[in-house]
């Protein structure tokens, strides 16, 4: 006898060994039971889920004479009629294959022929969306009154392609994709009867590889039975299945995570280099990314991932040291380039691209990379508060002007040599090391020596205490009005713990109405950091250094005009006084 497939030699026969879609078994036993048996049915679901297969078992048991627990006998004569391969009372039809009118014609025809060995004659049509308009047209009386001895059981993959006029004459009953536990259980009970050795982790990645398909999990199942001549291995399935080696994922994904570009585009170029395919290698790495995710978050992560103690600590360790927000961005645009990749002529590029992409928030301009360099600019405002007590300072090394220069090839390394900086160059690494920002990059931050020329002392806001150091309040000049601004923003500039309040108030437009300063902005989010109580207190202390007693900080829509600006300037300012606009 020839060979046959897993999914072929231990399709379930009765009713008890379906794997799961519960809902479906109990009504059709409960028909089966009490005689009520329909004239249509539509199967609809995912492929691999039994579609097929429970409409075999439920056509040979309408027809048992004995049926057990609602499921076929397989003993009496009918049984054993219908499993013969001549029977007549049960006939499968392809659509995909006899998709046309005629087609359909024939079959009205001949479902007026009564049954040869059972009560029933049961037509199974399978990728019945691939039917052509005309032919649902053809059998669409027959489906809705066919004779009493004729069952029409309709299964497809895509329900919204079938017409309304089909489903409407048709119980439909959806299968659910079997879940994964089920499936390696499904897997275990296989390899077990075919006496093949097995590591659970190994039936783990057959199982996902599935994707809730059962047919789809036997075929890898049956595959890696083959490649494997002793015990079934977690590396032999991963072979079969064409992935990248599961370190080779983690180096490459961990890079992404610490922002190495360079060293994220070398591990790329390896692993496609040794012929691995475009489309596996982010299906792989978005898959390392979910198991960093659900590690990282889930206090079961050992028992849902169900992975090799050596790559588990592997992803445990890459997770533990990223940030969540980086994992989720990676994850986004990795899905977004797997999707790009159907239309994409260069599928490495689009690849590349998204590594560069997520490996380089800083150059990236959408609100997930804003919000990480934020987020980046924060930590480094917190390191910098842990700094020593005044009057302890701390050197940063001059760096050799030729440290960078690589080595010949085939020498090792030798470490630089720094030269002795002069006597004025050692003062200046003595100097405090304040946050400097980049105007054209406010959101990166970097180190640098403070300088004689600043306006404003570090120090001030960081001592608490402001009153001390309060200018004269009283009537400014319009000059001194006009240099309000720039001082203030200057005085946060230079003021480690208040860095993001920097950001958020460079582009606020300013003004003076009598002795009062205004602040606008046609940003909501800003004007709520702003108006927060804290920040309040903080910008009016800081305000009053300048001889400022009072400030307000609006909100504008964009579209205001200059007219309704003043409008509402005017209100404002004679709130007891009705006003009469002409």
């Amino acid at each position: 006898m020839a060979y046959l497939a897993f999914y072929r030699t231990f399709r379930p026969s009765t009713f008890d060994e379906v794997v799961r879609q519960e809902h479906i078994v109990r009504i059709l036993k409960n028909q089966i039971t009490t005689g009520k048996i329909g004239h249509a049915y539509l199967f609809c679901g995912p492929r691999g889920t039994g579609k097929t297969t429970l409409a075999k078992i439920f056509a040979r048991a309408i027809n048992c004479e004995n049926p057990v627990n609602g499921s076929p006998c397989g003993k009496c004569a009918t049984c054993r009629a219908l499993a013969s391969g001549g029977n007549l009372d049960i006939s499968e039809i392809d659509a995909a294959s006899n998709n046309g009118v005629d087609e359909m014609r024939d079959l009205r025809e001949k479902v007026q022929y009564p049954p040869v060995a059972g009560k029933y004659k049961v037509y199974i049509i399978d990728e019945v969306h691939m039917l052509t308009p005309q032919a649902f047209n053809a059998v669409l009386k027959t489906l809705e009154e066919p004779p009493r001895h004729a069952i029409f059981i309709l299964a497809t993959t895509e329900p919204q392609k079938i017409p309304a006029t089909i489903l409407s004459r048709c119980m439909r009953f959806d299968f659910k994709l079997i879940p994964q536990k089920d499936i390696e259980n499904l897997i275990k009970e296989v390899l077990t009867k075919v006496g093949k050795e097995f590591e659970d982790e190994a039936v783990s990645l057959i199982a996902r590889a599935g994707a809730g398909s059962a047919r789809d999990s036997l075929s890898i199942a049956d595959t890696c039975a083959s490649y494997s001549e002793g015990k079934l291995t977690y590396d032999d399935v991963n072979a079969v299945l064409g992935s990248a080696d599961a370190v080779q994922i983690a180096d490459l994904c961990g890079k992404i995570l610490k922002e190495d570009e360079a060293g994220a585009l070398e591990n790329v170029e390896r692993i496609l280099s040794t012929g691995k395919s475009v489309g596996v290698l982010i299906k792989d790495m978005l898959s390392f990314l979910n198991d960093c995710a659900v590690v990282k978050i889930c206090r079961n992560a050992r028992n849902i991932v169900n992975l090799p103690e050596e790559t588990y600590l592997a992803i445990k360790d890459i997770a533990d040291g990223a940030d969540g927000h980086k994992i989720l961005r990676a994850t986004e645009v990795l899905a977004e380039a797997e999707n790009d990749m159907r239309y994409s002529l260069n599928g490495r590029i689009t690849l590349e691209t998204a590594i560069l992409k997520c490996a380089m928030p800083q150059a990236d301009y959408n609100i997930d990379a804003m919000i990480g360099k934020i987020d980046r600019l924060e930590k480094r405002v917190a390191e910098l508060e842990n700094r020593p007590a005044a009057g302890v300072s701390f050197q940063t090394p001059a760096k050799a002007p030729y440290s960078d220069v690589a080595p010949a090839s085939g020498t090792a390394a030798k470490p630089s040599p720094v030269p002795e900086a002069p006597a004025k160059d050692k003062e200046k690494e003595k100097m405090p090391v304040a946050l400097e920002i980049n105007e054209d990059d406010p959101f990166g931050a970097s180190e640098s020596p403070s300088t004689a020329k600043s306006e404003v002392q570090p120090t001030l806001w960081e001592a608490g205490d402001v009153k001390n150091m309060v200018a004269p309040v009283g009537n400014l000049s319009e000059e001194e009005k006009s240099a309000v601004f720039g001082k203030f923003v200057r005085a946060l500039r230079t003021t480690h713990k208040n860095a993001v309040l920097f950001t958020l108030c460079m582009d606020l437009k300013s003004q003076f109405s009598g002795e009062k300063m205004v602040f606008i902005t046609d940003s909501e989010p800003v004007y709520k950091a702003l108006t927060r109580a804290e920040n309040e207190k903080f910008i009016a202390d800081l305000l009053l250094t300048f001889g400022v007693s009072e400030h307000e900080v609006r909100l504008e829509s964009k579209g205001e005009s200059d007219y309704d600006a003043a409008i509402r300037e005017l209100k404002n300012n004679f709130g007891g006084t009705d006003i009469n606009i002409k």
